[in-house]
């Protein structure tokens, strides 16, 4: 039975008439006593499963966060609702960080955030135990995890929470976790007979999508002009370089981007990051060193230029698009070169042969997302374990790609590899082998005498582009490998000889021609149609709540929602009371802000 008491806060305070999904469970669950391993995509309101419990609970909620650099905007959002919320990290003086813990002692605290570091020290744990604790909360729980795509060691030391507050309740919360990583965090943080709440991973508003690789730059600007002009998104590259030269190029076109990476300073990094999220239509270019917790609901689309190391680490990151509900889009370019960088990077690990092993398996994962013939959310989904059906929202649904017998295709590069070697003992790259396959004489052909041999215009039938495509597919499915010399060398593997017997078939992966996209199309799915005079109260508002969100110093979207804020544009309304019927006005913003907004929906006094 629903506890009243939740369901209550959740109408008093946040503004919402009930729980979505599984929030209802997991809070009556937290609230009674138990603890608890939250796995729930990003958008779907892990938050609220800890937050609502807090208020309900004697004591204050300790949120143990990875990132300092949100904390602010965290407790800004609770602050506006009328919770009494505060953080402790080290960008604080001393004499605020002794407000907060005073405040926390004397039981003024509603939710206290602190990362994971701060908690483990002595100072912080003999603070806790001079104030009541209504609960543990342990955000973005994977970075327990050593095989996870963010892992934090300060993590480890949580599993200390429950032998030392046993009475204490914990949520651990995450957004993406497979079987084999819940079972780690459950290890982990000593959270083995917690109960488990496993939501559907899947964000049906987010359109996947991976082209071909062919100057990626060029490929990322079309992609942003026709599809995402003027929209907030987030460009992840693999290297800082890569950050610095993109976000100057996009720079150098017009588009408002920023980078980010670990190695610029600390300031430059906040100031960056709190332009994205406060400001609208501003693109983040940025390492994997960005985006864990961001909040910001509007980020329209999330654009990888690099290959990521795992399919967890893909979905965390475009998780992060289209946390409002509305039309977001997870694009990416993938090419050759990508398969090779990322079996050198795990091969010149310095882990050992355990890490490699898994390190690869999780690579061949995501391999298998960028070449597969069928529904990419149907893939991905699998991979965390969930059945689905072809969703019609991703490339491969909406332009099949057609599957093709690539046997033949690749014995002959295996022939052409096997040759070289066997015959002159020599081994080169990709270019020259797809030449003599091609039957080019090319200068470095005629001087190495590969046009006699018997490999030589076997594939003048297929493309460069053709065979750059068969050679990837190889080489992603580890029946080709690639020397790490400065030639980039092929050589065959263990599971070459199967093909080149003929003892197995390979159905390849053919990109079909895709029609030209225009801005118009693809501007109007990410819209939400509004009548004329709802379109204009709606912009109105917007514009009143970016002045009230600038005089505050926090996001406009801590102020209200999109989604809030259409709500009241289409139903216009007269009271206080109408007012606060609308989802997401909690009782503090309809007394701060009622008022303003009654008089912005009021129609105009006629003559």
């Amino acid at each position: 039975m629903a506890d009243e008491r939740a369901l209550e806060v959740l109408r008093r305070v946040f503004g919402y008439d009930h729980f979505r999904g599984p929030q209802q469970d997991i809070v009556d669950h937290v609230v009674a006593g138990g603890d608890a391993l939250v796995l729930m995509p990003t958008g779907a309101g892990k938050s609220l499963c800890y937050q609502v419990p807090a208020l309900v609970r004697s004591g204050t909620g300790v949120v143990v966060s990875p990132l300092i650099a949100l904390m602010q905007d965290q407790v800004d959002a609770l602050t506006e609702l009328g919770v009494r919320a505060a953080f402790l990290n080290s960008t604080q003086d001393f004499t605020r960080v002794r407000e907060v813990e005073r405040a926390f002692v004397a039981g003024e605290l509603d939710l206290l955030y602190v990362a994971p570091e701060r908690l483990l020290t002595e100072r912080c744990l003999s603070l806790l135990e001079r104030g009541r604790i209504a609960l543990f909360a342990i955000d973005e729980a994977h970075c327990v995890s050593q095989w996870g795509h963010d892992f934090r060691p300060e993590y480890l030391g949580l599993s200390m929470l429950h032998e030392r507050w046993p009475e204490v309740p914990r949520i651990a919360l995450t957004a993406t976790a497979t079987q084999a990583t819940r079972h780690e965090i459950a290890e982990r943080l000593g959270l083995q007979d917690a109960r488990h709440f496993v939501s559907s991973f899947d964000r049906p508003n987010i359109r996947y999508r991976i082209v071909e690789k062919n100057d990626p730059r060029r490929q990322l600007l079309e992609f942003l002009r026709q599809e995402h002009a003027g929209d907030s998104g987030i460009v992840y590259c693999l290297s800082r370089a890569r950050v610095e030269e993109t976000a100057e190029f996009l720079c150098g076109q017009g588009i408002d981007a920023m980078p980010y990476h670990a190695g610029l300073d600390a300031a430059t990094r906040a100031s960056n990051q709190a332009r994205f999220l406060r400001e609208d239509g501003v693109v983040m270019v940025a390492t994997i060193a960005f985006g864990m917790g961001i909040d910001k609901p509007d980020v329209r689309f999330v654009a990888h230029l690099d290959l990521p190391k795992s399919v967890e680490g893909y979905y965390q990151e475009t998780g992060r698009a289209g946390r409002d509900g509305l039309p977001a889009t997870a694009w990416m370019a993938y090419g050759l070169q990508d398969v090779v960088q990322q079996r050198r990077m795990i091969d010149e690990s310095t882990g050992d042969d355990a890490y490699k092993r898994r390190s690869g398996a999780m690579l061949e994962a995501m391999l298998g997302l960028c070449e597969t013939v069928e529904c990419r959310r149907v893939r991905l989904l699998q991979y965390f374990g969930e059945a689905s059906q072809a969703c019609g929202n991703c490339d491969t649904c909406l332009e099949p790609p057609q599957a093709w017998d690539g046997t033949e295709a690749a014995q002959k590069i295996l022939s052409a590899v096997y040759r070289l070697w066997k015959e002159r003992g020599q081994r080169f790259g990709a270019g020259h082998v797809i030449d003599i396959l091609r039957g080019k004489r090319t200068e470095r052909v005629v001087q190495h005498r590969h046009d006699e041999l018997s490999v030589f215009g076997v594939g003048a039938d297929l493309s460069d582009k053709d065979w750059r495509n068969v050679l990837r597919q190889l080489i992603a499915q580890s029946l080709l490998t690639v020397d790490h010399d400065a030639y980039g060398t092929l050589a065959l593997t263990e599971g070459s000889r199967a093909v080149l017997k003929g003892e197995r078939t390979l159905m390849l992966r053919r990109e079909t021609a895709k029609p030209a996209r225009t801005r118009e199309s693809a501007r109007t799915r990410a819209a939400v149609t509004l009548p004329p005079e709802a379109e204009a109260l709606f912009t109105a508002l917007r514009a009143w709540r970016g002045e009230v969100a600038r005089s505050h110093g926090v996001p406009a979207y801590v102020i209200f929602h999109d989604a809030t804020l259409r709500e009241i544009a289409l139903a216009r309304p007269g009271s206080l009371a109408e007012l606060g019927e609308i989802s997401g006005v909690g009782a503090r913003k309809l007394e701060a802000y009622g008022r303003e907004i009654l008089e912005r929906v009021k129609p105009p006094s006629t003559p």
